[in-house]
């Protein structure tokens, strides 16, 4: 499942992104931060697009991603959340029919079976993907966990049956709760993507420094 996706650090090309993809403006501050990639992991404080219903704008919010065992909140779990039972499990149910849900922009995104290496999906030629994103309030401070959908043709084959729910641009505003729908309309937005430019690629990780030998650590030698 994924653990791990890039976006972009500054709120200025996240907006960019944002207005070319749905045509709607982003609240808050665009300024903050340098173009640059930042790759995200569980435990992180994610940047997610949330709909304000005061200011009836979007906005970023930061967000823990894992909401908190119950037995011990500093580790996560849950992270993600199926969209099939999304509306009804208690965990989800609540948050989903209140409209806590939001956004993450992605420029890539992390999948793996239970054992192997990771991969890296690129959507291609799209600048981004909005994954779905369910949220809550623990102690006054938002933690989010990513919902889920069955695999596509091309994730399926690492093998894994999961991968994020990445909502079409013409179902942001509803899934945010900017239009008003149904619950049977917001959870029909949570659907598998074929992503049929998408590219697949095992991850490539960074070779470890060669040790030097030092009298402290003369391990380095052999």
């Amino acid at each position: 499942m994924c653990g791990k996706f890039a976006a972009q650090a500054s709120w200025a090309e996240t907006t960019r992104i944002i207005e070319s993809l749905t045509g709607v403006a982003l609240g808050g501050d665009a300024s903050i931060g340098n173009d640059h990639d930042v790759t995200y992991r569980v435990m992180n404080q994610l940047p997610v697009i949330v709909w304000d219903r005061n200011l009836r704008v979007r906005r970023i919010e930061r967000m823990r991603w894992g909401f908190p065992h119950r037995d011990d909140p500093r580790r996560p779990d849950p992270i993600h959340a199926r969209a099939e039972t999304i509306d009804v499990k208690p965990t989800f149910r609540d948050a989903f029919h209140d409209g806590q849900r939001g956004i993450v922009l992605v420029k890539s995104f992390n999948e793996a079976a239970d054992k192997g290496p990771q991969h890296v999906i690129m959507p291609g030629a799209t600048p981004a993907l909005g994954l779905a994103m369910l949220w809550r309030r623990f102690a006054d401070l938002p933690m989010c966990v990513m919902v889920t959908v069955p695999a596509n043709t091309l994730i399926a084959t690492l093998p894994t049956d999961r991968m994020p729910a990445v909502l079409a641009p013409q179902d942001w505003a509803i899934w945010l709760g900017e239009e008003d729908a149904s619950p049977e309309r917001v959870k029909a937005c949570l659907k598998t993507v074929e992503g049929e430019r998408w590219t697949m690629t095992p991850e490539q990780r960074a070779a470890k420094p060669r040790r030097r030998p030092t009298v402290s650590d003369p391990g380095g030698l052999f």
